[in-house]
């Protein structure tokens, strides 16, 4: 059966709202309308438009934990673009997805003596050692989903971590899921304990959930950096042990769905059916591609990769300069085949239509 788009599909639950109970029915709108309020279009700065002006000359060091990653990609992508507009230098080192090769890569960081250095995609904590190093040397630092909240962290030695807020990319994905499954979705979650960020997600996704009368059949703990490997004999296994009763997959990352559409096909499941795939992060483009498609993903809860790059510019600058953080906490966006083509849809990205790269070139002073 072919999936109905969110518009069509709440329409149709109308009816069955007017038939449920009252509970059920000021559930299925709250979560409505708090999907809603995210998946419009973004015209409107609500940014900083004030700070130091930028310092000429830097070198930085950004430290990838894997750039097969779609969202660490954008994110350096959109840190080179700032960067170069600002005449600093960027040396990228890519840990290539495991603890050993981020370990390494902080070590060749720490001998390259940046100016700033840029940590993207991983556990701080994992960290550690190094980061004391760096603390020691006086070398600031910013990063990007380092921690699992958006803000300095003092004990770690970052100036602050740059992440929309995490709670609620996981209660949207889940809210989604919700009200696509009539209220009543039985949902099987994938996470990576790796990260605190993750399992923070995940623990968030199966709370709201759960609240909200669904069934989280599985909480699945497999690493994102085996993805490839895994998720294809590991679809397989679910499929045969919940059958009909997985309804929805929640995942804190795209890259899960990368590897799970050659499984459903092969079980006979049509790209627009159950189970529905939703992601809790981050817009990566062959995510963009499924949803536009209707090819087993319908939604992805998407971050603004490149302001973000651009905004860890700006925080490192307020470091060199002495300043505090900036405060700013960048919108996501629940991104489905309705909305897909908005805010940077056709480059398979949300990159928000709110002018940001002139803002941010303002307060820098290089306009």
């Amino acid at each position: 059966m072919k999936r109905r788009t969110f518009i069509q599909m709440m329409a149709g639950t109308a009816a069955m709202l007017a038939l449920a109970g009252p509970a059920l029915a000021d559930a299925m709108s709250d979560a409505k309308s708090f999907v809603d309020s995210y998946a419009t279009q973004v015209t409107t700065w609500d940014g900083p438009t004030s700070g130091p002006k930028a310092e000429s000359g830097k070198t930085i060091v950004v430290l990838a934990a894997d750039m097969k990653n779609g969202g660490i990609l954008k994110v350096v992508d959109g840190i080179g673009e700032a960067a170069d507009s600002v005449g600093w230098k960027v040396t990228t080192l890519d840990g290539a997805g495991s603890i050993a090769g981020r370990t390494a890569a902080f070590g060749q960081a720490m001998a390259l003596k940046p100016d700033g250095i840029i940590i993207n995609g991983f556990d701080a904590v994992e960290q550690g050692p190094a980061m004391e190093q760096a603390k020691a040397a006086g070398i600031p630092m910013v990063a990007w989903h380092a921690a699992p909240a958006a803000g300095p962290d003092a004990d770690l030695g970052i100036f602050t971590n740059v992440t929309t807020d995490p709670m609620n990319v996981s209660k949207a994905a889940a809210d989604w899921a919700f009200v696509d499954a009539d209220g009543k979705p039985g949902v099987i979650i994938f996470t990576d304990s790796t990260y605190a960020i993750a399992i923070a997600k995940a623990d968030e996704m199966k709370k709201q959930i759960e609240d909200l009368g669904g069934t989280v059949l599985e909480y699945v703990d497999t690493p994102i950096a085996e993805t490839s490997q895994r998720m294809p004999q590991l679809t397989t296994s679910l499929l045969q042990k919940y059958g009909d009763k997985w309804t929805h997959s929640l995942a804190i990352n795209d890259l899960y769905f990368d590897f799970m559409g050659p499984s459903l096909a092969a079980a006979g499941l049509p790209g627009d059916g159950a189970p529905v795939n939703v992601a809790a992060g981050d817009g990566s483009e062959s995510a963009y591609q499924r949803i536009r498609a209707g090819q087993y993903q319908a939604v992805t809860v998407a971050e603004p990769l490149y302001l973000q790059g651009w905004q860890l510019v700006d925080e490192l600058n307020r470091a060199f300069a002495g300043q505090d953080w900036s405060g700013y906490i960048a919108p996501f966006h629940v991104v489905t085949k309705d909305n897909v083509e908005y805010d940077g849809g056709p480059e398979n990205t949300f990159d928000p239509g709110n002018g940001y790269r002139d803002e941010y070139k303002k307060i820098w002073g290089v306009q």
